[in-house]
């Protein structure tokens, strides 16, 4: 297994900080960081102390890659065989318990506000639910990250 993360134009160092946390833990072997996504070192490429404060240490542990466009890099990942995820509530979106992991899958993750972009929900093979039973209707993109690929990957 192969497992990937696509972050679609985070806005909180500390959210992206916390993702690489969970994707330590799961396994997840590579974060494109896309758009406005913090990456680990600043403009001058030094490290980030806000992000090294709260990844403690998971930006050494899983290879991270920036990408301009998450829309471009997930027809990238798909020509390259993954199973693309967006976690994403929608139309056609499947409650998450009910995803099947493939042997390569990519899990995309949107902005904190507007979420995942219309392009790249387009291209992905399927958008998963976590359902909202209070009266809130979405999770903190870190949380429901980890619900969903816990659950998804099995660990």
């Amino acid at each position: 297994m192969n497992p990937v993360a696509v972050l679609d134009n985070l806005r909180s160092v500390y959210n992206v900080g916390s993702i690489f946390r969970t994707a330590n833990a799961v396994g997840i072997k590579k974060i494109y960081l896309c758009g406005t996504t913090p990456t680990p070192l600043d403009k001058k490429g030094e490290r980030r102390k806000d992000f090294a404060k709260v990844a403690l240490g998971a930006e050494d542990a899983v290879a991270w890659e920036y990408a301009e466009s998450a829309f471009e890099c997930v027809q990238k990942l798909k020509k390259e065989n993954y199973y693309v995820i967006s976690l994403e509530q929608g139309e056609n979106s499947v409650d998450y318990k009910e995803i099947k992991i493939k042997e390569k899958t990519a899990f995309i993750i949107g902005n904190e506000v507007l979420g995942i972009a219309p392009e790249v929900l387009a291209e992905s093979n399927v958008l998963a639910e976590i359902p909202m039973l209070g009266t809130k209707e979405s999770l903190n993109v870190t949380i429901a990250f980890g619900v969903a690929v816990y659950r998804i990957l099995g660990v």
